[in-house]
């Protein structure tokens, strides 16, 4: 299989060109490898192909940014791997041929007999474990499955779909009148080219029935919130035993309570006490693979952080994990006894430092409550 030609090149713009030049480069394109244009010719049908590939990707903030950073493989790692055929790229993309073309090659001239199933988007809720582990995730769908009963036909038992005599079986009726001619969806058959007279009960002539089914999907390891999964051919089915849609998982991650994620990297924040912080000690800080026990070295200052490498998310590419970035909060005592008092002030004299003073304030006024607002 001949390697995958870089995207920007594809469409013939500049890395940094706009989402308008975008959509204008693919749409020239599209035009001239339509295979309406070019009937029998396999070479642009997978040149049509290829530019809706790179404009599903290129026209796309999240899929862009995983492609610039990683190159085919990031798409990929999100769940998009290209399209099956030129049936999945007029139903992905049917609003934008109907602005393309007028309606010209959106899918009508597909119309009649077996038909695409619809595309399917649901949510699936994620913490942050969950996106470190990935693996296998059971997601529960309200979907039109295929009717057991006829097949997916839409016909009774041992009956068949008769051509539509209105349109001749072609789903589309054309009125002419002086120099105009129109052409539209025949409405004896809906634009299916077939009547079915004797409809299956169990689907009413759909070839579909409704049903709730689980469906395990695999979840990468280092998705983020807002990406999404293609799950080919788990959409929902097509009609007149037509192939199925696509599934399209939107990840939502849930905030953690102790981690914040930064891409790869993630944040937490460990306290120490003024006296850890000035001499040092060793703390135990949580990770994404539990307890790890780290050296807070003397002298830390509040705010500083210590690097975890490796130890965050992995990334999507499969090449190595982000960092874990620990930052330092040190905690004052808001209760000393006077042992602890006089300790402090002898520290504090020897180094020279003014305080304030036991009973009174530094300027000999009389030390008011604090108030926490």
């Amino acid at each position: 299989m001949p390697a995958k030609r870089d995207y920007y090149q594809v469409l013939g713009v500049p890395r940094d060109a706009p989402l308008s030049d975008i959509k204008r480069a693919y749409r020239k394109l599209a035009m001239k490898f339509h295979p309406d244009r070019n009937p029998g010719d396999a070479e642009a049908e997978e040149s049509f192909k290829e530019a809706a590939e790179a404009f599903e990707v290129l026209n796309d903030d999240q899929k862009r940014q995983l492609y610039d950073r990683y190159g085919h493989e990031g798409p990929s790692r999100a769940g998009f791997s290209g399209f099956s055929g030129a049936d999945e790229i007029f139903s992905h993309f049917g609003d934008i041929f109907g602005d393309f073309f007028g309606g010209f090659g959106s899918g009508a001239r597909r119309s009649g007999g077996a038909r695409r199933g619809a595309d399917m988007k649901v949510e699936l809720k994620l913490n942050l474990v969950d996106v470190f582990t990935g693996g296998e995730r059971e997601l529960k769908v309200p979907r039109r499955e295929r009717c057991d009963d006829c097949g997916g036909t839409g016909t009774e038992g041992g009956t068949t779909a008769t051509g539509c005599t209105q349109c001749g079986g072609t789903g589309q009726v054309v009125y002419r009148q002086g120099y105009f001619t129109l052409q539209t969806v025949c409405p004896m058959c809906r634009g299916e080219g077939k009547v079915i007279e004797n409809p299956c009960r169990s689907c009413s002539g759909t070839g579909v029935v409704e049903r709730e089914t689980t469906l395990s999907i695999n979840v990468p390891a280092g998705v983020d919130d807002g990406q999404t999964l293609r799950i080919q051919g788990r959409g929902h089915p097509g009609e007149r035993g037509g192939p199925p849609g696509n599934l399209y998982v939107v990840i939502r991650v849930e905030p953690h309570p102790r981690f914040v994620r930064e891409e790869f990297d993630i944040h937490s924040k460990v306290r120490v006490s003024m006296l850890q912080a000035a001499l040092g000690c060793m703390v135990d800080v949580e990770t994404l693979e539990g307890s790890q026990q780290i050296e807070i070295e003397p002298a830390t200052q509040p705010g500083e952080t210590i690097r975890l490498k490796g130890m965050g998310i992995p990334v999507l590419t499969g090449r190595g994990r982000g960092d874990q970035h620990v930052h330092i909060e040190v905690v004052i005592p808001e209760e000393l006894t006077d042992e602890e008092d006089d300790t402090l002030r002898a520290m504090a004299k020897a180094r020279g430092e003014a305080v304030l003073d036991r009973k009174k304030g530094l300027f000999g006024f009389r030390r008011r409550r604090r108030t926490r607002g």
